[in-house]
């Protein structure tokens, strides 16, 4: 999996979105928002995460098509 800063990636556990800011080798900075609007960071190793689908850009997509 090819990961660049601004791709939404999930725990492959579960969880909420993660926005990833920076990758290093394995391991990918992630950023995320806690429930009560704070700013969390934590480095994390690429063989736990899984990248989200992003539907709007797919729907952007289609619509440029037609």
């Amino acid at each position: 999996m090819e990961l660049k800063a601004g791709d939404v990636v999930m725990l492959k556990s579960g969880g909420q979105p993660l926005t990833v800011a920076e990758v290093k080798e394995n391991d990918v900075l992630c950023l995320w928002m806690g429930m009560e609007g704070d700013l969390f960071r934590e480095t994390l190793p690429l063989a736990a995460l899984v990248q989200v689908e992003e539907e709007e850009d797919e729907e952007e997509d289609d619509a440029d098509e037609e």
